[in-house]
């Protein structure tokens, strides 16, 4: 049965929600008053613990290969969003598309098509303008950081398709436990911050990164992908990257440079395309 319009069109603002709320995070991440590790640190933990209180999954059917990806993916994204610009990080971490492309191929045994490796070399440009320019060192750091987390991020994507394709449903359960390893791993090093991280503002933004902008987000976004075509939830999901340097630009006035835009519209556009792309296309294998 078709799915009606009205139906649709709801599914496709709770998309839109959840990609609004993810493109908080940078502005948070920026306004936290602890060092990047602690942040990781108290937000892992606190989506963790809405995960197993709301939403109850079943720990034992996640894959340690996925939870470990994605807990790389959001400890690097952190890091790098304090280290050089928003932007950069949200940008750079997009290139994950690019990477997906490459791997699915070797992992997935997916076919790798002329108009993939055209999207590969986009995001590669793109993601190359980034260091264009006078860029200091702390910055540099965080974009490479950037780009570890987009390979992180790419190793999640192909690591969940792959256990979907086992007919597992373990997406939830591999996302709850990515958060507990990043939450466990950063510990050490974030209880020197503990002060600033309990104050008034630390915990409020704690409480806002793990419950709104992964939490909430997360149950807006299963809700409405059920409905949604997979090509027009990814294409919603490109409010994130767009909006993220404009909640940080307007909360802290920081700036990104014009080559990281220009290498950040080229990146998105390298994903718009691949999104697009008939299925029917030649194929390269």
């Amino acid at each position: 049965m078709r799915t009606p319009p009205r139906d649709l069109r709801n599914a496709a603002l709770f998309v839109a929600g959840a990609a609004i709320l993810w493109s908080t995070g940078g502005l948070f991440i920026k306004l936290a008053p602890m060092p990047a590790i602690a942040v990781a640190c108290g937000r892992s933990l606190v989506a963790a613990v809405f995960y197993l209180i709301v939403l109850r999954p079943n720990l034992r059917a996640a894959r340690f290969s996925t939870a470990l990806a994605y807990a790389g993916c959001i400890v690097t994204f952190v890091t790098a969003t304090r280290l050089t610009t928003a932007a950069n990080a949200i940008f750079l971490q997009y290139t994950g598309p690019a990477y997906v492309l490459l791997l699915s191929p070797l992992i997935l045994k997916e076919a790798f098509r002329r108009i993939d490796g055209v999207c590969v070399l986009l995001s590669l440009a793109g993601m190359s303008l980034f260091f264009v320019g006078k860029v200091e060192a702390g910055q540099a750091l965080g974009n490479g950081l950037g780009i570890v987390s987009g390979v992180f991020f790419a190793l999640t994507v192909v690591f969940l398709r792959r256990d979907s394709r086992a007919g597992n449903d373990t997406a939830l359960p591999s996302t709850a436990l990515g958060n507990l390893i990043a939450a466990a791993v950063t510990l050490p090093f974030a209880l020197q911050a503990l002060p600033q991280m309990t104050s008034a503002r630390g915990a409020g933004v704690l409480l806002y990164l793990g419950i709104v902008q992964l939490g909430v987000a997360y149950l807006l976004f299963i809700r409405g992908v059920r409905k949604v075509p997979a090509a027009e939830a990814s294409l919603i999901s490109m409010l994130e990257p767009v909006l993220n340097p404009v909640w940080v630009l307007l909360g802290t006035g920081e700036r990104p440079g014009p080559w990281a835009l220009l290498g950040g519209a080229i990146v998105i556009a390298a994903v718009v395309v691949r999104t697009l792309a008939p299925a029917e296309r030649a194929a390269v294998t």
